[in-house]
């Protein structure tokens, strides 16, 4: 017996681990406790891989690996998986080096004081991996509540 809409709950669920656990695995690289971490893109695991990946899995459980639910939820999480660790990875990196550009121009000049850009978009293949098992589990342990 599954829990009403099981792959969505799961998707949810492993989404919501996979942001609590942020504010471990960035302690524990930089050594100080950021619980804004927790509603924050990028970092380890990739919460976007844990969605997807747990909702293809569940789905597959669910209703089998022959369908077109499963297909689509499949070519959704390579999707997903590949703009985190590809596009987004990228656009976070040249975010941080135009945010070292604007910081090193003289202050009279009108871009010296501009909000620095956001460059924790993405993630490396490592926090991509990270979340993609993580929602395979959530998943897979999901089949078993009652």
């Amino acid at each position: 017996m599954f829990p009403p809409n099981f792959p969505l709950v799961s998707a949810l669920l492993a989404i919501s681990l996979a942001q609590f656990l942020k504010i471990f695995t960035s302690w524990f690289k930089e050594k100080k406790w950021d619980s804004r971490r927790m509603l924050s893109s990028g970092g380890m695991p990739s919460s976007h891989s844990a969605g997807v990946s747990a909702l293809a899995v569940a789905i597959g459980v669910q209703e089998g690996t022959g369908g077109s639910a499963f297909a689509l939820a499949v070519v959704l999480a390579c999707v997903v998986m590949y703009d985190a660790s590809g596009v987004r990875l990228h656009a976070g990196q040249q975010a941080q080096l135009l945010n070292q550009m604007v910081c090193e121009l003289p202050p009279e000049h009108p871009l010296s004081n501009c909000k620095p850009l956001r460059d924790s978009l993405g993630h490396t293949p490592l926090q991509v991996g990270a979340g993609a098992i993580l929602g395979c589990v959530v998943a897979y342990l999901m089949k078993f509540y009652r």
